[in-house]
């Protein structure tokens, strides 16, 4: 996929990006996603989930770190928020984890504030979600900017 620049209307529309990037990702991508609080990040990981075919409820593992999701057989979502670890070298041993465990089910693996690792790793999916009006939250317009990395 070329790098793609999307507008999202609101919640559900970012939930339906979410979906159609699961079924279009390779089993096994990192997806590192980027964005204020606010920004949608947690409902796009919902979508992914939902595209993957996962019916349990999808939540912000701020205080967990890492959840997963696998399927039967193979695959899942592995779905991990750095936003507590201060510490790059904390952030890239969990990352690390992750990864392994990821890649070892052939796993979605999202990874939300890929900022706080001392380098983002190259092969991976980026994505950039941004309030459309900052000032106006409660609108829920999203720029989404989706590249490789």
């Amino acid at each position: 996929m070329p790098p793609l620049t999307l507008h999202l209307a609101d919640a559900a529309a970012t939930h339906a990006f979410g979906r159609q990037l699961a079924q279009r990702l390779p089993p096994g991508s990192t997806l590192l996603l980027q964005g204020d609080l606010g920004a949608g990040k947690t409902c796009l990981v919902q979508g992914l989930a939902a595209g993957l075919g996962i019916t349990e409820p999808i939540t912000s593992p701020t205080f967990a770190l890492a959840q997963h999701y696998p399927l039967p057989g193979a695959g899942g979502l592995v779905h991990l928020d750095l936003y507590r670890l201060e510490h790059p070298a904390a952030a890239d041993e969990l990352f690390a984890q992750e990864e392994e465990e990821a890649q070892a089910l052939g796993a979605l693996l999202a990874v939300e504030w890929p900022e706080r690792l001392s380098v983002l790793p190259a092969g991976c999916w980026q994505i950039q979600l941004e309030l459309a009006d900052p000032r106006d939250p409660g609108a829920g317009r999203r720029l989404a900017l989706l590249e490789p990395r």
